[in-house]
């Protein structure tokens, strides 16, 4: 029962997503945005989508592999935890 609440949330909130991108796309029109416009408004939200996707990715690469770990030096003010 559980899972099918989580499930229905989801498509609850996938249906909302769609129906503030629909407004939000066709309001466009009404404020006068050209042609060009529109393109490098969606070159930028992709391109800030692809680099915060690849920022996280080189965090979790970089914790995975350990390279976090060899320059860390904790601090002698710290207190000393396990």
């Amino acid at each position: 029962m559980k899972i099918i609440s989580v499930f229905i949330l989801l498509i609850i909130l996938l249906g909302g997503g769609g129906y503030v991108l629909n407004e939000s796309w066709t309001s466009l029109n009404a404020l006068g945005i050209a042609y060009h416009g529109k393109i490098a408004l969606i070159l930028g939200v992709i391109g800030t989508f692809l680099m915060s996707a690849g920022l996280m990715f080189l965090v979790f690469y970089s914790s995975r592999r350990g390279y976090d770990a060899e320059n860390y030096k904790p601090s002698p003010l710290l207190p000393f935890r396990k």
